[in-house]
Formats: structure tokens, C-alpha cells, sequence
């Protein structure tokens, strides 16, 4: 399968994935104890919504296009860690997964990330 996420960083489905991993993170990091996050398919930390890819379908306007200057509490942790990529009002780069995850995690939390493709896994 010749599968590219790039065309659809932050789209619906994507912000639904990152929601769900930013709330169940903020839960878990409720107890003092450290967690450890292990992601086997771990993909790209970042992506360029300007790029080529992404130009092309432009799904991230309507998934976090549609969020950025949301106020709702429980999105809260998911746009911290989009604002941290960027300046300013505007989008240009949104976090993959194991950015996500960097981003969230405290310093006694461990991150194990495995990536197939050696290119995307220097992202």
C-alpha cells in the first residue's frame, strides 16, 4: 500500500485521532506516576500545510482550519501543542502524532517511537 499521510495531516479524521490522544494523555497524567507512550507506527512529527501534499487536497481547512480559534476546554491541550509549531493567527504546521506526544508529556514520561520508512521517521 502507497499510503502518504502528508495529503491529509490535519484533516477531520486526523483531528479526531489527536484529540482523543491529547485527552487521553492529560487523563492519564492525572496520577503523579510516569507513562510510557508507545506508538509502533509512528509517521511524520510534522507537516507542512503549506507543502505540496497538502496544497493539494487541502483537507486541513476543514479539520483544523475549521478548530484553530476554538475556546472549548476540552480541546484545549490538542491547540496548545498546534500553537507551539506556529507563530501568530496562522496555520502552516501541524503535529503529527509522536509530536503531539512529545509536546503533552511530562519529563518522568518515556516516548518509545518506531517508524518502517527511515525517511519519516527523521521527520
Amino acid at each position: 500500500m502507497n499510503y502518504r499521510h502528508a495529503y491529509h495531516a490535519g484533516n477531520h479524521a486526523d483531528v479526531v485521532k489527536h484529540v482523543v490522544l491529547t485527552r487521553c494523555i492529560a487523563l492519564l497524567q492525572k496520577k503523579p506516576a510516569p507513562l510510557a507512550y508507545i506508538d509502533t507506527h509512528a509517521g511524520i512529527g510534522l507537516y507542512d500545510l503549506q507543502g505540496e501534499e497538502a496544497l493539494k487536497t487541502g483537507e486541513w481547512q476543514d479539520g483544523v482550519g475549521r478548530l484553530w480559534s476554538s475556546t472549548e476546554p476540552l480541546l484545549a491541550d490538542y491547540l496548545y501543542a498546534v500553537a507551539e509549531l506556529n507563530e501568530g493567527d496562522q496555520i502552516r504546521y501541524y503535529p503529527g502524532s509522536p509530536e503531539f506526544a512529545r509536546c503533552l508529556t511530562r519529563s518522568q514520561d518515556r516516548l518509545h517511537l518506531n517508524e518502517m520508512h527511515p525517511a519519516d521517521g527523521q521527520l
